[in-house]
């Protein structure tokens, strides 16, 4: 039995997922070896391990109810997603507030005065189609507004120092959080850095009877 498209098993996996309150980011499937479904999931709030655990729970509900596996041994991780995830929905750079992250425009967009067409910045307010930042390039601190139709692509960069608390006051975001991110990606490269373990995940073995 052929395997199922990620599409087919994102619109499995929608329903599960929007009844936990949560936003689907991704379903990856690797079908070399014992076939892997990787299930991403995100919220303002997070989520913790119970929550992941549940949502693990009902998904493997729906796909053995549909059976698009057939009796092919799957293996089922619900995760979040790690910081080296690039920032392209206005819900990503909202989760981000408080966070320093590296920018590159598209091609032919000015730069902010003070910056390049690559600049890390500090995220501020955020709407469905700007988002305000605190170029850390500028020598005066201060919030400038670029239109996230300009950002061609930006991560959020590991900090191994408490951020600036005038940084954080621009941004609205409290003195001493968000805590240091745990990972980044070159933006010329397009590689994940070294980081720590990844974020939680409840694997499950999953086989259609």
């Amino acid at each position: 039995m052929p395997m199922p498209t990620e599409e087919r098993v994102s619109q499995l996996v929608a329903g599960p997922v929007e009844r936990r309150g949560l936003d689907l980011e991704g379903v990856t499937i690797v079908a070399a070896g014992p076939a892997r479904l990787q299930v991403t999931v995100d919220s303002d709030e997070g989520v913790d391990l119970d929550s992941i655990a549940e949502l693990s729970s009902d998904i493997s509900t729906v796909l053995d109810d549909a059976g698009d596996f057939g009796e092919t041994p799957y293996l089922l991780e619900v995760t979040t997603p790690g910081v080296d995830r690039p920032l392209t929905a206005p819900r990503h750079w909202r989760r981000a507030r408080g966070r320093k992250v590296r920018v590159a425009l598209r091609p032919g967009v000015a730069a902010p005065a003070g910056t390049d067409s690559r600049f890390e910045a500090r995220v501020g307010p955020v709407t469905e189609t700007d988002v305000a930042l605190v170029p850390a390039s500028r020598r005066k601190l201060e919030l400038v507004t670029v239109p996230l139709a300009d950002i061609d692509r930006a991560v959020v960069q590991v900090e191994f120092a408490p951020p600036s608390p005038a940084e954080l006051a621009l941004t609205g975001v409290a003195a001493g959080r968000p805590e240091p991110g745990a990972g980044a990606v070159d933006l010329d490269e397009g590689t994940p850095a070294p980081q720590p373990e990844a974020e939680a995940a409840a694997p499950t073995e999953g086989i259609v009877e």
